[in-house]
Parts: structure tokens; C-alpha cells; sequence
């Protein structure tokens, strides 16, 4: 009876070690959206966009202050939360850190941004005043 709980233990362990942690919270998945098409979005499909400003400025943060109570960055706590690639999802992710240091997430090297007045499954803001929802291929 030990032995059978012993391996019952052992088989449920490695199922679970077989499992990456990193795919199962990536900070970004593709939504497919009917007007836009495939699109870049936070895991509640929340769209995701960056700024023309920024692109600019070789990928520099612009956007503080009241621009980015408007438009929220995408923060996450820590490097590693940010995997340099995502299945599905063509172009290399990463972070960078903002003037009051914490980290926001990049797509192909453009910081990229929530917007505050936006739902779930909806892009009320492209081609905005510079803002751009990013298109997947």
C-alpha cells in the first residue's frame, strides 16, 4: 500500500513539474478581434497598444504622468514574468524600466499600453492621436 502511494505521489509530481510555469502567465496573448483581426492583448482582452511617439523616439518612454493615467502601461513585477517569445505570437517581448522604475512590458522593442476607457474585446483608439493598437500578423 505504501508503494502504490509512494508512486501515485512520484507520477502526480513529475505531471506537475512537466507543466512551464512561464507559458501558463504570460503577460500578453493574440485576441482575435472582428475588425482588427489578430491583436496583441493582457489575458483579460484588454487591447494593447503603443505610441507613435515613442516608436519615434526609438522606444523610449514618453508616455508618464497624465498620459499614462490614461493610457496604463503594462507592467509587470519582474524580468523573468516576460518570456522573449510567446507561441502564436510573432515578434521578441521584453521589458523596460519607466522613470519612476518599474517595469513595462515591450513588443519588438515598443513599450505598449492599456487604454483607461476600454472594456474587454473592445479598440476604441486606433490611430488616436498617435496611438496605434498592435495588429498581429
Amino acid at each position: 500500500m505504501r508503494i502504490l502511494a509512494f508512486l501515485l505521489v512520484a507520477a502526480a509530481a513529475l505531471v506537475v513539474a512537466s507543466v512551464p510555469l512561464a507559458a501558463a502567465r504570460v503577460p500578453v496573448i493574440k485576441y482575435k478581434d472582428d475588425r482588427f483581426g489578430a491583436v496583441l492583448a493582457t489575458p483579460k482582452k484588454q487591447a494593447l497598444y503603443y505610441w507613435n511617439v515613442e516608436k519615434r523616439a526609438g522606444g523610449k518612454i514618453r508616455c508618464t504622468g497624465a498620459c499614462a493615467r490614461l493610457w496604463p502601461p503594462l507592467i509587470v513585477k519582474s524580468r523573468s514574468a516576460v518570456p522573449k517569445r510567446i507561441a502564436g505570437i510573432k515578434g521578441l517581448f521584453g521589458v523596460i524600466k519607466r522613470p519612476n522604475g518599474k517595469l513595462q512590458v515591450t513588443h519588438r522593442g515598443l513599450p505598449v499600453y492599456t487604454y483607461a476607457h476600454e472594456g474587454p474585446e473592445q479598440i476604441l483608439c486606433d490611430n488616436v492621436d498617435g496611438w496605434f493598437v498592435v495588429r498581429l500578423k
